[in-house]
């Protein structure tokens, strides 16, 4: 006859006992990837993490694809954050009677989620956010 004791934490890992008549198992279930939350469960094959709705397969808690997100320019050259890169087609500035022209530098930039993934600092404009498609790096 199978039971389950009662749920004790252990250092941010919940530990779950389960009892098959002689033999106990120790079930060791990681926190959430995303939020380390400890309050992780099994569902099927997938982990959830009820504070933050994320859902990932066992045994892929390490790797987390959503804060691994490559993002390219114009040319498929991988940016980073601090790089510089250059606009390679005319951008109209939404609020604005002028435009960004083609060879425009921008030093500096920053990488961010959403469809605008640079955020930069331009002379002349200020802040602004470029989609990556529109620049090749220097």
């Amino acid at each position: 006859m199978e039971g389950l004791s009662i749920c004790e934490n252990y250092d941010s890992i919940l530990k779950l006992t389960i009892t098959n008549g002689e033999n106990e198992i120790m079930a060791d279930l990681p926190s959430c990837p995303k939020c380390n939350s400890e309050y992780t469960y099994e569902d099927g094959s997938l982990l959830v993490c009820p504070e933050c709705a994320h859902e990932w397969a066992l045994g892929l808690e390490t790797e987390n694809s959503e804060d691994k997100k490559i993002i390219k320019d114009a040319n498929g050259n991988v940016l980073n954050d601090g790089d510089s890169v250059t606009i390679i087609k005319d951008l109209k500035v939404k609020g604005s009677s002028s435009a960004l022209k083609v060879g425009t530098k921008v030093k500096n930039i920053r990488l961010v989620d959403g469809d605008h993934n640079i955020d930069c600092q331009i002379d002349g404009f200020g802040a602004m956010k470029l989609k990556s498609e529109f620049v090749k790096k220097l």
